[in-house]
């Protein structure tokens, strides 16, 4: 019988809530490789978004670098002394993204809802569950390409060049024979090497982020992890992948979608049978068999996609 995956992620407005998850059986399954005569190009170099000072907004302790947002991303950096610092996005279809803001070096934050203009606001914690104004600009971006903010590393999917992510995708993609095989043989890598961490579910903190190389290390991680892994897989191999968050079912939850040029967007992670895909979400997958799966995701109406990452 099924087990549904109970991964509760909350992303709020001014602070991410605890999650709340129920376990699932071990599952997935080994998959063989699609062989074919073909070769997949490895890329070798990736995207590495850049605070170039070139236009930028700012006091005395926040700092917004808006030189790169035809590029699809916005750096902002905090290097006050208030511990929790928040930050919020508000797109140009009016939907809210907040993060928290980590006091240092600059971070990257996407722009994915495509040209118009973005409020950036950046709050400082006062007490209990208020916050207030810091610092606020109106940034208009006109983005070069589509793709572009779902192919950056961003602080939801953060990797570099020495990442261990990156050498994995590398690896995979020599053994691969195009884009449909690579995603295959990364979707498949993850089923099979990482596990749902259930300790890390029942004691999560209200300002977690992903580590991939942590992720890779440990073989465990919760649904944020899974999919934040598999989108730096993807995208470090020229990928387009957005870090999806909303609801399955009736729960909070994460996943991923990928661009393939013969499909345009795949939403909900696929699972190839050497024949057609099918709509597959990493966590579920890795925890129960690919049938009592198929039965949850069906065609993909049990997702609501509220964020985009």
């Amino acid at each position: 019988m099924y087990k549904q995956v109970r991964c509760l992620y909350m992303f709020l407005l001014f602070v991410f809530a605890a999650a709340l998850i129920m376990g699932c059986s071990d599952g997935g399954g080994a998959s063989s490789k699609n062989h074919t005569d073909e070769s997949r190009t490895t890329k070798t170099e990736f995207l590495v978004p850049a605070a170039e000072g070139t236009v930028t907004y700012g006091n005395d302790t926040v700092s917004v670098d808006a030189s790169n947002t035809s590029e699809g991303y916005v750096m902002v950096r905090y290097t006050g002394t208030v511990s929790k610092v928040k930050l919020q996005i508000t797109a140009p279809d009016s939907t809210v993204y907040s993060y928290n803001l980590r006091a240092g070096n600059y971070e990257s934050f996407p722009l994915p809802k495509g040209d118009g203009d973005y409020d950036i606001t950046v709050l400082e914690h006062v007490q209990d569950d208020m916050y207030a104004v810091s610092f606020s600009t109106l940034i208009s971006a006109a983005i070069s390409d589509e793709f572009k903010p779902f192919l950056y590393p961003n602080q939801y999917v953060w990797f570099t060049p020495e990442s261990k992510a990156v050498a994995l995708g590398k690896e995979v993609s020599d053994g691969s024979s195009n884009d449909l095989d690579y995603v295959e043989q990364v979707y498949r890598y993850i089923i099979e090497n990482i596990s749902y961490d259930d300790e890390l579910a029942a004691n999560i903190k209200a300002d977690y982020l992903p580590v991939i190389d942590d992720t890779l290390d440990s073989g465990k991680g919760i649904c944020f992890d899974y999919a934040s892994l598999m989108a730096a897989l993807l995208r470090s191999q020229g990928i387009p992948t957005k870090l999806e968050v909303g609801y399955s079912g009736d729960t909070y939850h994460a996943w991923i979608s990928v661009y393939l040029e013969e499909s345009g967007w795949v939403n909900g992670i696929i699972e190839f049978d050497g024949i057609s895909w099918s709509l597959m979400d990493p966590t579920l997958a890795a925890n129960n068999s690919n049938s009592s799966v198929g039965k949850y995701i069906g065609d993909g109406s049990n997702y609501t996609v509220k964020y985009s990452y």
